[in-house]
Protein backbone atom coordinates (compact mmCIF):
# COMPACT_ATOMS: atom_id res chain seq x y z
CA UNK A 1 0.00 0.00 0.00
CA UNK A 2 1.18 3.32 -1.12
CA UNK A 3 2.01 6.09 1.73
CA UNK A 4 0.56 9.06 1.13
CA UNK A 5 3.54 11.18 1.47
CA UNK A 6 5.75 9.25 -0.85
CA UNK A 7 6.05 10.25 -4.35
CA UNK A 8 5.05 8.13 -6.72
CA UNK A 9 7.52 7.19 -9.30
CA UNK A 10 6.73 7.15 -13.42
CA UNK A 11 8.42 6.94 -16.50
CA UNK A 12 7.38 8.54 -19.29
CA UNK A 13 6.90 6.42 -22.80
CA UNK A 14 8.70 7.20 -25.67
CA UNK A 15 5.24 5.78 -27.82
CA UNK A 16 7.07 2.25 -28.51
CA UNK A 17 6.64 -0.03 -26.09
CA UNK A 18 9.16 -1.98 -27.57
CA UNK A 19 11.96 0.46 -27.31
CA UNK A 20 10.77 1.33 -23.78
CA UNK A 21 11.58 -2.47 -23.18
CA UNK A 22 14.89 -1.84 -25.47
CA UNK A 23 13.81 -4.94 -27.49
CA UNK A 24 15.96 -5.04 -31.04
CA UNK A 25 14.57 -3.61 -34.00
CA UNK A 26 11.29 -2.10 -31.86
CA UNK A 27 10.18 -0.48 -34.66
CA UNK A 28 9.67 -3.55 -36.77
CA UNK A 29 7.79 -4.90 -33.54
CA UNK A 30 5.57 -2.01 -33.50
CA UNK A 31 4.60 -2.33 -37.29
CA UNK A 32 4.36 -6.17 -36.57
CA UNK A 33 2.22 -5.52 -33.46
CA UNK A 34 -0.07 -3.38 -35.84
CA UNK A 35 -0.67 -6.08 -38.65
CA UNK A 36 -1.96 -8.53 -35.77
CA UNK A 37 -4.35 -6.16 -34.92
CA UNK A 38 -5.34 -5.42 -38.42
CA UNK A 39 -5.06 -8.99 -39.40
CA UNK A 40 -7.21 -10.38 -35.99
CA UNK A 41 -9.85 -7.37 -37.02
CA UNK A 42 -10.36 -8.66 -40.47
CA UNK A 43 -10.99 -12.23 -39.21
CA UNK A 44 -13.31 -11.33 -36.67
CA UNK A 45 -14.93 -8.62 -39.37
CA UNK A 46 -15.65 -11.71 -41.73
CA UNK A 47 -16.80 -14.17 -39.13
CA UNK A 48 -13.69 -16.67 -39.65
CA UNK A 49 -12.51 -19.04 -37.59
CA UNK A 50 -8.32 -19.30 -37.79
CA UNK A 51 -8.49 -22.50 -40.12
CA UNK A 52 -10.53 -20.54 -42.00
CA UNK A 53 -8.52 -17.69 -42.09
CA UNK A 54 -5.59 -19.56 -42.50
CA UNK A 55 -6.97 -20.43 -45.79
CA UNK A 56 -6.75 -17.00 -46.93
CA UNK A 57 -3.94 -16.10 -45.53
CA UNK A 58 -2.47 -19.31 -47.77
CA UNK A 59 -0.55 -20.71 -44.17
CA UNK A 60 -1.67 -23.52 -41.59
CA UNK A 61 -3.89 -22.65 -38.63
CA UNK A 62 -0.77 -22.85 -36.44
CA UNK A 63 0.66 -19.92 -37.74
CA UNK A 64 -2.33 -17.94 -37.49
CA UNK A 65 -2.52 -18.76 -34.02
CA UNK A 66 1.08 -17.59 -33.33
CA UNK A 67 -0.12 -14.37 -35.28
CA UNK A 68 -2.96 -13.81 -32.65
CA UNK A 69 -0.97 -14.37 -30.06
CA UNK A 70 2.07 -11.79 -30.81
CA UNK A 71 4.25 -14.40 -31.29
CA UNK A 72 5.83 -12.88 -34.59
CA UNK A 73 9.27 -14.37 -34.65
CA UNK A 74 9.96 -15.79 -38.17
CA UNK A 75 7.09 -13.72 -39.76
CA UNK A 76 9.14 -10.68 -41.36
CA UNK A 77 7.03 -7.68 -42.45
CA UNK A 78 7.17 -8.47 -45.65
CA UNK A 79 5.28 -11.51 -45.11
CA UNK A 80 2.78 -9.65 -42.99
CA UNK A 81 2.80 -7.29 -45.70
CA UNK A 82 1.91 -9.65 -47.93
CA UNK A 83 -1.05 -11.04 -45.31
CA UNK A 84 -2.58 -8.09 -45.52
CA UNK A 85 -2.95 -8.04 -49.17
CA UNK A 86 -4.32 -11.27 -49.43
CA UNK A 87 -7.14 -10.03 -47.79
CA UNK A 88 -7.39 -7.14 -50.45
CA UNK A 89 -5.47 -4.28 -48.73
CA UNK A 90 -2.92 -1.93 -50.47
CA UNK A 91 0.13 -1.53 -49.04
CA UNK A 92 1.96 1.98 -49.72
CA UNK A 93 5.52 2.40 -49.24
CA UNK A 94 6.99 6.00 -48.99
CA UNK A 95 10.74 7.16 -48.69
CA UNK A 96 11.37 10.54 -48.24
CA UNK A 97 14.39 12.48 -46.53
CA UNK A 98 14.88 12.90 -43.11
CA UNK A 99 15.46 16.47 -42.41
CA UNK A 100 17.76 15.21 -39.52
CA UNK A 101 20.97 13.37 -39.79
CA UNK A 102 20.48 9.77 -38.11
CA UNK A 103 19.38 6.69 -38.64
CA UNK A 104 15.71 6.75 -40.03
CA UNK A 105 12.50 6.05 -39.06
CA UNK A 106 10.26 3.38 -39.74
CA UNK A 107 6.22 3.40 -39.00
CA UNK A 108 2.99 2.09 -40.50
CA UNK A 109 -0.19 4.02 -40.76
CA UNK A 110 -3.63 1.81 -41.41
CA UNK A 111 -5.88 3.71 -43.17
Amino acid sequence: MQVEDEPITFEVSSGNVFADLDVPEAADEAIKARLVMRLRAEMDRRGLSQTEFAKVLGVKQPDVSNLLRGRVLGFSLERMFEFTRELGDDVEITLRPSKAERRGRMSLKVA
